[in-house]
């Protein structure tokens, strides 16, 4: 996107920020939902995001990160878009999981991920999606960890937060089980802490569930990115003490194709 003089939005995300219906794309892809919803503030988005993120990944790149240490002086509102993947069934550890990638040589790799492909669905089946990828608790203790260490470098920016999206992917054998459990911790959260949270299923609940996104039953179509963007944007928009979240010429998206 072509800079602009309006906010700067900087964005904690998944795969969900960057993953359209068609698979993984460049942060400046005009569509996917931090841009739309910095366009429609009239602004610029940074994202810092990368698959499988959760609270716990937000808040080791805003401790680790000297691109985000640059990014926090200059935002004019930060979205922690994290949350949806601490509740996925992970029924293997996650360091096995991240691991992976180190095997050697290639063939045994590539053997290996094909195993775990295969067992994930099965196990978070039988285990009936426990445990998640991050425990509830945990999930907030990052997200007030980092919510408060912004706060104390910057006591009037504004943090913004979403409830974990749902999912109909069989790579996870249809199971969510631990998402309300998540969602109501970070409800009880966004209440104590005075952080705004989307709810992210009202707005792109029947996207997903109605296979309109992408084929993984996970990630989004574009007229997904674009409905969630714009909703990000009007519950930023007051924060700024701006009037109004919608682009120049362009109504509410009511598709939810």
């Amino acid at each position: 996107m072509t800079a602009t003089s309006g906010p700067r939005l900087l964005v904690f995300g998944d795969s969900l920020s960057f993953h359209g219906p068609d698979g993984t794309h460049a942060a400046d892809e005009d569509r996917l939902w931090p841009n739309v919803a910095a366009a429609a503030l009239g602004g610029h988005a940074d994202l810092v995001a990368g698959t499988g993120w959760t609270a716990r990944d937000a808040w080791w790149a805003l401790t680790g990160d000297p691109r985000v240490w640059a990014d926090v002086p200059r935002a004019d509102v930060v979205v922690f878009a994290v949350g949806s993947m601490d509740s996925l069934p992970s029924p293997l550890p996650t360091y096995l999981r991240t691991g992976l990638r180190y095997v050697r040589p290639a063939p045994v790799r590539h053997a290996a991920r094909e195993a775990y492909r295969l067992a994930q669905p099965v196990f978070a089946t039988l285990l009936r999606g426990r445990p998640p990828a991050l425990p509830p608790r945990l999930t907030v203790r990052y997200l007030d960890t980092a919510v408060e260490a912004l706060r104390t470098l910057r006591p009037d920016l504004p943090v913004v937060g979403w409830a974990p999206s749902v999912h109909r992917a069989p790579s996870y054998g249809y199971v969510h089980t631990m998402r309300h459990r998540t969602a109501g911790a970070l409800a009880a959260w966004s209440r104590r802490r005075g952080v705004p949270l989307l709810d992210l299923p009202a707005v792109v609940g029947p996207h997903v569930l109605g296979g309109h996104g992408n084929p993984d039953g996970m990630h989004w179509g574009w007229a997904g990115h674009d409905r969630v963007g714009c909703a990000t944007a009007e519950l930023i928009a007051p924060l700024l003490g701006r009037r109004g979240a919608e682009a120049p010429g362009r109504g509410p998206v009511r598709d939810v194709g």
